[in-house]
């Protein structure tokens, strides 16, 4: 059944609310009473666990070719804060992000508290002290994600990459893997109602989020190996691996909405014949997962 835009938007409201009350309750007071809540592996199994209840309910679907490698350095195209939600529901991950997200309401909170390295790009000696931090989290077994961009776009092309925010990984010599990340609706315009860029405000966005009925989000993720070069050379391979993917990733996101816009105008798809829970059926998610702490 297809909820009104407002009906969707105040359900959704509630549920996230709800849901993000509970989580950074539970994370915080653990933190205070538990040591081991503390280590980078814990903080990122919590992150994990918070992506996977927003991206549900939310309504992001994920479609993701090439594993995600369990451990090492992730390279990505940047589109939205959700990329974080999309990647961190799907592995256990450490994000390298710019310091003003710290100040972001809710999902600022969630970063510090799941163990996101932050930078400051005003100090250009800001990036060779994350290097300690990055090694605290490869060391543990975590997956490293870093946006060389820089910034985020509206996803027409992927930016080139800042090789400095590559330094760390020239020193660290961990394998490096490239991904892609796009997204696709089966109504509006993914540049103005998904990315989040120019001038956007957060608050405005989501609840223009909201408002879909389902996102489709794409993920390409290349073969991890490690990288012979300094930090210019790391920089243009990658770019060029990740500009490859996100045109592969592209396509992938339109056709999943093709196809769920044709299912939902079929009078014949199981998911438009009321009652039917078959096993052909497309089950929406639940709407606000268990919280497990």
């Amino acid at each position: 059944m297809k909820l009104p835009p407002l009906v969707r938007v105040v359900a959704r409201s509630l549920a996230l609310a709800g849901f993000l009350a509970g989580a950074l309750a539970a994370q915080i007071l653990g933190l205070v009473v538990w040591k081991t809540r503390r280590t980078p592996a814990a903080r990122a199994r919590w992150l994990q666990r918070t992506a996977e209840g927003c991206r549900r309910i939310l309504g992001v679907r994920v479609q993701c070719v090439g594993a995600l490698p369990r451990r090492g350095l992730l390279v990505a195209n940047h589109l939205s804060y959700l990329d974080i939600i999309v990647l961190a529901a799907r592995r256990p991950c450490a994000f390298v992000s710019k310091n003003e997200v710290r100040a972001w309401p809710v999902f600022g909170w969630c970063a510090q508290l799941g163990g996101t390295i932050f930078v400051d790009r005003t100090r250009r000696g800001d990036v060779a002290r994350i290097s300690g931090p990055m090694r605290d989290a490869l060391d543990a077994g975590l997956l490293v994600v870093l946006f060389p961009e820089g910034t985020s776009s509206g996803g027409a092309s992927v930016l080139p990459f800042k090789s400095s925010l590559l330094e760390p990984a020239v020193h660290l010599r961990c394998p490096v893997s490239a991904a892609a990340l796009a997204y696709a609706l089966t109504e509006g315009s993914v540049s103005d109602e998904i990315c989040y860029w120019r001038d956007m405000t957060l608050l405005p966005h989501l609840l223009k989020v909201m408002t879909k009925p389902a996102i489709h989000a794409s993920v390409r993720v290349g073969i991890a190996r490690p990288h012979i070069g300094d930090r210019k050379t790391l920089a243009r391979e990658l770019h060029g691996e990740v500009q490859a993917l996100h045109e592969a990733s592209k396509s992938a996101a339109r056709n999943s909405a093709n196809r769920h816009s044709e299912e939902l105008q079929s009078p014949l798809s199981p998911a438009s014949v009321p009652g039917n829970r078959s096993r052909h059926a497309k089950i929406p998610p639940s709407p606000l997962p268990p919280l497990r702490m």
